[in-house]
């Protein structure tokens, strides 16, 4: 599998496309002034201790007061409280990790007024960005992640990808960090370390160890709340995470941003650093690569997937509903368990894409299409489990339920990507709205492909406006033309002055119209 990643440099944003055998997979529109992005560490003050929640509002200079609740602050939260501390005293200087005195765990079942009091002073780290009308969600359990290893402050444990299936492997690796890393900093050993030599993993954990050392050195200098250790910015973060062998090129239009990819690749795998590649082009990126056509085709309440067949995309404050239909293929010859199963796979794997696209949390209920066989069912829902296998964000899928209902938790860190792709109308002045335009050429050609090869039908006649029929028959190799070697079908195109600009019909040879 063939990965690129094109990345939209402007002013005021950064967006991201990952690309997966050129289809696109993942959309990130970053603010170039983003605050409060997870991962980010804080120093903050308790404003308000809630003993009815369990829980306590912190305030870390964002508009709304972010949550922390007591099962957030994590089992060490008396050694992390102890370290600030004495980073804060008048000394100026943190106290050593490794010869740090670790304090008790706090009882999972305790009460937050036991260890947190209103105006202490905290570490917290980002765990949710700030969604709808809520503010950022909180955690004191810090952890600093880098590309093989996640250090974890005041533990000691060593702790292995489970993704990593080898037990050699596993045991190797465990027993290779344990050797290397220093006392009271736990370690979790990512899945892109598997293989990596002992110089590789040193040498990210003595600098993981010295970032973390790093921001403490000046904590005394500041106001409260301020941010201590700040995470990648969300290029470098998508790059840490999801670079890997199979990656091809990285596409960039801006030079400032270019070498400081080049400058991160280095450190991370030199060995890639030829794959950054400064697009100049006059065109914009986007639709050089084709990354635009596809966001217009993927977003919005209506996708369409497979020979008619399409999702209904709704979304609601508590959850997302996605609707399966089979469109125009209920027409088809087959038993309808058959068809219900072939548009419910090929769904499945629309559906994981839409997910990580639009960065779907929280409940999602998919509704498929009714299948009475049990061993259709399963297949479906291993289906899902193997089309979401390659998504980085924690899930869990249940099996199909007897109203044919699949139900999916998917974590929520950031707020839903929501693009508007809808168009005005050019025809009723904006007062109507229609598919992009851009995709015209294309949703002709699947109708056309669905009535040959699908419903075999012979003698077709196409009738569009004026001006799309005149595009449609330009030049020697005409798009016309091209349909007629691609089908081994002659496609009669007619002008019709009565039809708006964007509407096409077919026709029979009887001359009637092939209705969807």
């Amino acid at each position: 599998m063939s990965t690129e990643l094109v990345i939209d440099v402007t002013t005021s944003e950064i967006a991201i496309a990952l690309l997966e055998n050129k289809q696109l997979v993942e959309l990130n529109k970053e603010k170039r002034n983003l605050q409060f992005a997870v991962g980010d560490i804080y120093l903050a003050k308790a404003k308000r201790i809630m003993p009815g929640l369990n829980a306590a509002f912190i305030d870390v200079g964002y508009e709304k007061d972010a949550f922390l609740h007591y099962l957030d602050l994590g089992p060490q939260f008396r050694t992390l409280s102890k370290f600030v501390k004495g980073s804060l005293s008048k000394k100026g200087k943190a106290p050593s990790v490794p010869k740090l005195k670790i304090e008790p765990d706090i009882d999972k079942n305790g009460k937050i007024t036991d260890v947190l009091k209103a105006g202490q002073l905290v570490l917290v780290q980002i765990a949710k960005e700030p969604i709808s009308t809520k503010g950022p969600r909180l955690s004191s359990e810090i952890s600093i992640a880098g590309r093989n290893l996640v250090l974890i402050p005041f533990s000691n444990k060593v702790s292995i990808s489970q993704k990593i299936e080898s037990p050699e492997e596993k045991k190797r690796l465990k027993k290779l960090v344990e050797s290397i890393k220093l006392k009271n900093y736990g370690v979790i050993v990512r899945t892109v370390a598997e293989g990596k030599k002992v110089a590789v993993l040193d040498s990210e954990l003595r600098g993981l160890v010295q970032k973390w050392e790093t921001a403490f050195q000046k904590i005394t200098h500041g106001d409260v709340p301020r941010l201590v250790i700040s995470e990648l910015n969300r290029t470098s973060a998508v790059l840490r995470d999801v670079l890997n062998g199979s990656f091809n090129h990285i596409f960039v239009n801006e030079d400032t941003v270019y070498r400081e990819l080049k400058d991160y690749i280095h450190t991370i795998a030199p060995e890639k650093g030829k794959i950054v590649k400064l697009f100049e082009g006059e065109q914009p990126i986007f639709d050089h690569y084709g990354v635009d056509k596809q966001i217009k085709a993927s977003f919005g309440k209506t996708v369409s997937f497979k020979s008619g067949a399409y999702l209904i995309i709704e979304h609601t404050e508590a959850l997302h509903v996605i609707d399966v239909n089979s469109g125009n293929r209920s027409k088809l010859g087959e038993d309808q368990e058959s068809n219900a199963l072939e548009v419910n796979l090929a769904a499945a794997n629309e559906i994981a894409r839409q997910l990580r696209l639009r960065d779907m949390g929280g409940i999602i209920v998919v509704d498929f299409i009714d299948m009475h066989n049990a061993e259709n069912k399963q297949r479906v829902y291993e289906k899902m489990k193997e089309a979401m296998a390659s998504d980085r964000t924690k899930h869990n899928i249940l099996p199909l339920s007897k109203f044919g209902l699949m139900q999916i938790t998917r974590q929520r860190v950031r707020p839903e990507l929501n693009l508007e792709v809808m168009e005005k109308c050019p025809t009723c002045k904006g007062t109507g709205e229609i598919t992009p335009s851009v995709l015209l050429v294309d949703d002709i050609e699947n109708h056309l492909s669905f009535l040959v090869n699908e419903m075999k039908y012979k003698n077709l006649t196409l009738k569009v406006h004026p001006f799309i029929a005149g595009y449609l028959k330009k030049g020697l190799f005409s798009k016309n033309f091209k349909w007629l070697i691609k089908f081994k079908k002659s496609i009669k195109i007619e002008s019709a002055n009565s039809y708006q600009l964007l509407e096409f019909h077919f026709f029979d040879k009887n001359g009637e119209i092939i209705k969807d």
